[in-house]
């Protein structure tokens, strides 16, 4: 027996020291016991609200629910709530919702209960009108589902809300939204254009319909329009950051959201990106080449003449049209073109404080600029030749068809012959820009066929073959030949473009490679738009022709509307329009 004022040292300490971690054990459990106790009560399954369809079969209800917080997006410019996911997970309905509310009891990680009414929000379920949020004490996140896409409706259904990781690295096919909403889409490769690779009709439809189900979009978390930075890449978006389309995005774990009719990935972690798609530089030119084309369109050159920047169209203000027209001078020096065929040129005459003479000045004194007899009217935009009088010299007038051979087809095209200055025989150049797929006043045949081919299919299949009528009336010349070329806004299997093979030309990108080619991206799908077609008397003088890749697979961001802090950085081609620049080199 221990009798007071004889405890051994070594053993009171050590009874004292479990009793003090008893007491402390005592106190967790009694502190874990009262949220838990907050929170008994019987609580409706989030699988059954969710249920095994599009919608939820309790719409409208009063439920109770209890779950773990995986992402809390109440924040400032944040989503307006959280998401809340059950442990289990019933693999014929979600096991989670989106608690949309202002109330801030709860945090990530940790176990709450719920009381709200459940709504239905452009297809997004969850609880509205939430009057109650008990904390039940920490838990762990549930650990992610291991998805793989294609992914189906049902399977994209049987998912909302959770948490999910991509067990397969994805690449960026579009960021036309990036510096708008933040967001990013992916797919597990680069998506191509249906009526690129095949005739429009009902295959286009179906590979289009199969390429959404391998598309997922990365969010940022947020609702805010217009970040800076940018949430992607780590830092911010720059001009000196290679951030183009095709960069690998591995690391994704997140929850699985549906808004704005589309599903996307709310991160929990920092994605990773790995460029795979360098900057290229220049094509080089072959040695026996004595004429260089340079086809672009140059994005709605609008110099606002007399200091007015009024339009619908191209630069708001001077600022921006100095930086449209410092990097357009970059992309066409940079090409070493001789002959630079534009579209997308104000139609405002061919004066000095003309867009076309803005765009010669830019260049330098070797540029000069054809003037054709008379302008292309009723439009706001039109296609003009620029060329190096110090290489190159024109030959004839510039030409355009009659109104009696265009009717009401619009812009009309622009033909002028050139000759290297060195020798060599004549070529004739024919600048065309059809009508574009908008379906703005589309009426009749005019309207989307669906077939892939988007609006005025009809009327660009006219135009290629008002064109091809006109050229067979031109009287016969001493020359190398004709090319064709411009913005055709049709993709290598529509009608405009097989009318203009039918009738002898070749198209120099896509006839000369297997592998699909692209010089414009739309809402992550790439293809042709822009064309080099050569008759068959010029294939003999045709050495090379490549589309540069210097705009297309850049952030739109980039361009001459960029923000101040991304204005301000080097000069540099890239993103100098939306189209990429096709180089044509001739041996003439």
């Amino acid at each position: 027996m221990l009798l007071h004022g004889s405890l051994d040292t070594t053993t009171d300490c050590t009874i004292m020291t479990r009793l003090t971690n008893t007491w402390n054990i005592g106190l967790v459990l009694l502190a874990l016991s009262v949220p838990a106790a907050a929170c008994d009560g019987v609580y409706r399954s989030i699988t059954d609200i969710q249920g095994s369809g599009s919608q939820s079969p309790q719409i409208g209800e009063r439920v109770s629910v209890r779950g773990v917080i995986t992402l809390d997006a109440r924040g400032d410019q944040g989503l307006g709530g959280f998401f809340l996911q059950q442990p289990e997970h019933d693999t014929d309905a979600s096991s989670a919702l989106f608690i949309y509310t202002r109330l801030r009891d709860g945090a990530v990680g940790e176990e709450v209960a719920v009381t709200g009414t459940v709504t239905e929000y452009h297809g997004l379920t969850e609880l509205t009108a939430v009057d109650s949020i008990k904390t039940c004490g920490p838990a762990s996140l549930p650990p992610p589902v291991s998805v793989q896409l294609p992914l189906n409706e049902a399977q994209r259904e049987s998912l909302e809300g959770m948490r999910i990781a991509l067990s397969q690295p994805l690449q960026i096919i579009d960021h036309h939204q990036l510096a708008d909403f933040g967001t990013l889409t992916l797919a597990p490769q680069q998506q191509t254009v249906p009526t690129q690779l095949l005739p429009p009709g009902d295959e286009a439809w179906i590979l289009e319909q199969r390429q959404q189900l391998l598309r997922l979009i990365l969010d940022d978390g947020r609702s805010q329009r217009g970040p800076v930075p940018t949430p992607y890449p780590d830092g911010g978006l720059s001009r000196q950051t290679n951030f183009r389309t095709g960069t690998v995005v591995t690391g994704l774990d997140g929850i699985l959201d549906y808004r704005y009719q589309h599903w996307r990935l709310q991160p929990l972690a920092a994605p990773r990106f790995e460029p795979t798609n360098p900057r290229p530089q220049a094509p080089a030119q072959g040695i026996n080449s004595n004429l260089r084309l340079m086809t672009l369109n140059l994005g709605n050159y609008f110099n606002g003449e007399q200091g007015t920047f009024t339009t619908s169209r191209g630069a708001r203000n001077r600022q921006q049209w100095l930086r449209q027209t410092r990097h357009l001078v970059a992309a066409i020096e940079q090409s070493q073109a001789d002959v630079l065929a534009a579209s997308e040129l104000e139609n405002d005459g061919y004066g000095s404080d003309s867009a076309i003479a803005s765009l010669a000045e830019a260049l330098g004194a070797p540029w000069r600029y054809v003037i054709p007899a008379s302008r292309d009217p009723g439009v706001a935009i039109t296609v003009g030749f620029l060329y190096r009088a110090d290489r190159v010299r024109t030959v004839g007038p510039a030409l355009r068809p009659p109104a009696e051979q265009w009717p009401g087809l619009g812009r009309r095209p622009l033909l002028q012959q050139f000759q290297p200055l060195s020798g060599g025989e004549t070529v004739r150049l024919v600048l065309a820009h059809f009508k574009s797929k908008h379906c703005r006043n589309a009426r009749g045949a005019d309207r989307d066929q669906h077939d892939g081919q988007g609006c005025f299919a009809n009327r660009r299949t006219e135009q290629a073959d008002a064109l091809t009528r006109w050229l067979a009336t031109l009287p016969a010349q001493a020359i190398a030949g004709t090319l064709v070329t411009g913005d055709l806004n049709s993709y290598a299997r529509e009608w405009p473009i097989q009318r203009l093979r039918d009738k002898g030309f070749r198209d120099l990108i896509n006839d000369t490679t297997d592998a699909p080619a692209a010089s414009y991206r739309y809402q992550g799908r790439r293809g042709t738009l822009d064309y080099s077609l050569a008759d068959r008397a010029l294939a003999d003088h045709i050495v090379a022709a490549r589309i540069w890749a210097i705009n297309a697979d850049e952030p739109r961001a980039l361009d001459f509307r960029a923000p101040a802090a991304v204005s301000a950085e080097p000069i540099a081609p890239w993103r100098s329009s939306d189209h990429d620049p096709l180089i044509t080199d001739l041996q003439l």
